[in-house]
């Protein structure tokens, strides 16, 4: 798993997923890895950590870290699963630390084969979830270098997902 670093070893496009703890994001995973055996393409999966605001309370702050990571690597281990059972093949996993979208921003542009980046939209009435709502208000937050967003509603089914992955 890397924490910096893309692997540009193999020169196929990549899919950027955005793992969270929500179901649409595992929508996105599983249709992703789908898209991915169709396309010849990898799949990057992409989870952040938004660092905790503690400044003095440093051995605090230290302890959540670690266990953000652990539960990061866990969720990673689930989504990278789905991934392979779609695609046959591992997923590159990616943690990060910081700001979500900045840190989308920064992958993209660190790895030139991000070619689409696939999210998941939240049924909830509130909206779609902060990075689709982002994305609808400023198409250009992402990156320097436009890609394609692929967003995965949160209310389509797996069985229409693989009808329309073919």
């Amino acid at each position: 798993m890397s924490e910096e670093t893309p692997d540009n070893t193999d020169e196929r496009i990549k899919f950027l997923v955005v793992a969270s703890d929500c179901p649409e994001a595992r929508l996105a995973a599983f249709f992703s890895g789908r898209r991915a055996k169709r396309s010849n393409a990898r799949v990057v999966l992409l989870h952040v950590i938004e660092p905790p605001e503690f400044g003095h309370w440093a051995t605090v702050a230290e302890t959540m870290r670690a266990e953000a990571h652990e539960n990061a690597e866990a969720m990673l281990r689930e989504f990278a699963a789905e991934v392979k059972a779609q695609s046959g093949e591992d997923p590159e996993e990616v943690i990060r630390e910081g700001a979500v979208v900045d840190e989308i921003r920064k992958l993209i542009e660190e790895d030139p084969q991000i070619a689409f980046l696939f999210l998941g939209a939240s049924v909830n009435p509130s909206g779609p979830g902060p990075l689709v709502s982002a994305l609808a208000q400023n198409p250009a937050y992402l990156s320097a270098r436009p890609i394609p967003v692929v967003v995965v509603p949160g209310a389509v089914t797996r069985d229409e997902l693989r009808k329309l992955s073919g």
